[in-house]
């Protein structure tokens, strides 16, 4: 009989109803886990779940309170929202919902189940990032800056917990075939080869790194290379992504 390596444990997952999120729930259920999926939508995949929108500040700030009042293993942040194209093209809106769901709302969901980790010694803090945070994207720039924060609160986070038997992981796909991708952003990977993962691939992979208890994954051999090298020499990233940044200038006439 195979060991199921999150037996017992308590599971909040945002985004649980997406592509990859219900792949995910239904993984950390087979390793045993109780997943309760957060989303805008029911999570069919969940033992149970909440209703709520994270751009919300009233949803997030009801959902942060049910969260401290329960027993919570593991907190997955993985709801996210995507934009692609000119940055001057979104309205302050559009930004600060951005905002709100990839970096705010996973900030405050942390704050809300660390206390009672930081009781029991013990819990674990998974935020789901990009490949985008490390190697900043143009026409992607408010998706990376927020990807980027979400690197920054994972490190920050674990050297502050890391004293408290709490473990906190970052994981950072690069670009999956889900519905997250819209014609535009396929149009662009078509242009520029850049590759897309399998979905089922990711969600393995996210909840092998869950079950390791990982500190860092970054999925994708060159997308590894690339965020070394753009941490050390990002003027030379500049110059490789200007090709780049005109195929994605010209699915946008002006």
């Amino acid at each position: 009989m195979s060991v199921r390596r999150l037996e017992g444990k308590a599971v909040a997952l945002t985004g649980a109803a997406g592509g990859i999120g219900s792949l995910v729930a239904a993984r950390m259920q087979s390793e045993g886990a109780h997943v309760t999926g957060i989303d805008r939508l029911p999570c069919k995949d969940c033992d149970d779940h909440v209703v709520a929108d994270l751009a919300e500040p009233g949803d997030l700030a009801r959902l942060g309170e049910r969260l401290a009042s329960r027993r919570i293993d593991i907190l997955v942040n993985l709801a996210g929202l995507q934009y692609f194209g000119p940055f001057e093209d979104q309205s302050a809106d559009a930004i600060r919902t951005g905002y709100l769901v990839n970096l705010v709302a996973p900030a405050a969901l942390i704050a809300a189940v660390l206390p009672a980790m930081r009781a029991r010694r013990s819990g674990q803090i998974v935020n789901i990032g990009s490949v985008m945070g490390a190697v900043n994207y143009p026409f992607f720039a408010a998706y990376s800056s927020a990807k980027a924060g979400v690197r920054g609160l994972s490190e920050g986070i674990r050297r502050e917990v890391q004293a408290d038997g709490i473990a906190v992981t970052y994981i950072a796909p690069r670009a999956v075939r889900t519905a997250f991708n819209n014609a535009k952003v396929n149009a662009f990977m078509d242009a520029t080869g850049m590759k897309a993962d399998d979905p089922a691939d990711v969600a393995d992979r996210i909840v092998d790194a869950i079950a390791r208890r990982r500190k860092d994954v970054s999925i994708g051999a060159p997308e590894r290379f690339f965020t070394r090298l753009n941490a050390l020499l990002p003027r030379l990233v500049d110059a490789g992504l200007a090709g780049q940044a005109s195929k994605a200038r010209a699915l946008f006439p002006s």
